[in-house]
C-alpha cells in the first residue's frame, strides 16, 4: 500500500517528524506518551507492515521492559520506598515510574526515526537543503542510505559467491573463513568504485556551484497548503498546551501531575490528532479512492 503522507511537499514531511521527535523526547507525561507511542507504531505498520511489526514485537518491546525494569535497579531516588533489595538499596515507585517513562520515550523515538527514513528519502532531503549546504546535505542523505544500500550489496554478493561454491557458510572453519574475508574485499572494493563513481558524477553535474538549478518533481499544491495550516494550527495548540504546564509532570522527590481538566483534554485530543496525521491522511485517501473507484 502507498503512504499518501509521502507524497506530500518535503517540508511538510520534516516539520512533522522534527515536531514527533521533539516532542516524544520532551514530553514525559504518560498520557502524552502513550499517544506518541501508539501513534508511531500504527504508522510504522503501515509504511512496513509485517516487518515493522515483527521488528516492534521482538525487538523494541523487550528493549523497554528491560530497561524499565533496569532503572529502578540503579537510581533510588524517590519518597515513595516500595521493598529493599539485599544490599539495602531502596526500590522506589518513582525510580520505576520514570524508568518506564524514560524507556517509553526512547523507543518511541526510534519508532519516529526509522518512519523518518522510510518517508524522508535522498532526493528530498538534497531537494531541502542542498541550496543551503550543498555539501552536508549530500553526505547526510549519503548516511542515511548507506546501511540499507550495502546490505543488498552484501546479499547480492553472497548470493553470487554462494553459487560457485564460496560462501562464507560453506566448507569447513579455514575455508569459511576465507570466504568471508573474500567477500569482506569484495565488498570493500564495490565501496571504494562507488564513492568515486559517485563523486565524479556529482562533480560532473556541477553540484555546489554556484547559479547551479536542479530538477525538481515537488510542488507545493492546494493539499499542501490544507495539510500545512492544520498542522500549524494543531503544533500551536499543543505548543499552547505546553506553555500551560498541561503536558508536564514530576517524577523526583515526589510523583505530581496536574489534574486532567477539559482543557487538558483538549491538548490530549490535539497531541494525538497531530500524532496521527498521516494514518488519517492514509484513511481519508483510501475511501476518496473506493469512492472514485465505485463510480466506474
Amino acid at each position: 500500500m502507498r503512504d499518501s503522507f509521502s507524497t506530500f511537499h518535503p517540508v511538510i514531511n520534516l516539520v512533522y517528524f522534527v515536531a514527533m521527535i521533539v516532542g516524544s523526547m520532551v514530553f514525559m507525561h504518560p498520557i502524552f506518551q502513550g499517544i506518541a507511542l501508539i501513534s508511531a507504531t500504527m504508522y510504522s505498520i503501515l509504511l512496513k507492515g509485517k516487518r515493522a511489526a515483527k521488528f516492534n514485537g521482538l525487538y523494541l518491546m523487550p528493549l523497554l521492559v528491560v530497561m524499565a525494569v533496569m532503572n529502578p535497579v540503579f537510581s533510588h531516588a524517590g519518597v515513595t520506598i516500595l521493598f529493599y533489595l539485599r544490599n539495602g538499596n531502596p526500590i522506589t515507585l518513582e525510580s520505576i515510574l520514570y524508568g518506564v517513562a524514560a524507556a517509553c520515550m526512547y523507543i518511541t523515538v526510534i519508532v519516529w526515526f526509522s518512519c523518518y527514513n522510510a518517508v524522508m528519502t535522498s532526493d528530498k532531503f538534497i531537494y531541502l537543503f542542498g541550496k543551503i549546504m550543498p555539501a552536508l546535505s549530500l553526505i547526510l542523505s549519503m548516511v542515511l542510505r548507506f546501511v540499507p544500500r550495502y546490505l543488498t550489496q552484501l546479499k547480492t554478493i553472497s548470493n553470487a559467491q554462494r553459487c560457485i561454491g564460496r560462501d562464507a557458510s560453506q566448507g569447513n572453519i579455514v575455508n569459511r573463513a576465507r570466504n568471508g574475508i573474500r567477500i569482506l574485499s569484495i565488498m570493500t572494493t564495490w565501496a571504494l568504485e562507488n564513492a568515486i563513481e559517485t563523486a565524479d558524477s556529482m562533480k560532473s553535474r556541477g553540484y555546489g556551484l554556484p547559479g547551479r538549478t536542479s530538477f525538481s518533481l515537488f510542488r507545493f499544491d492546494r493539499r499542501d497548503v490544507w495539510v500545512s495550516m492544520i498542522m500549524a494550527g494543531l503544533i500551536l495548540v499543543v505548543g499552547a498546551g505546553a506553555w500551560m504546564g498541561e503536558n508536564t509532570i514530576r517524577y523526583f522527590p515526589s510523583i505530581h501531575v496536574h489534574d486532567i481538566t477539559l482543557r487538558s483534554v483538549a491538548f490530549f485530543i490535539a497531541y494525538g490528532s497531530l500524532c496521527l496525521l498521516p494514518v488519517c491522511i492514509q484513511i481519508v485517501e483510501g475511501i476518496k479512492w473506493k469512492f472514485t473507484t465505485s463510480r466506474i
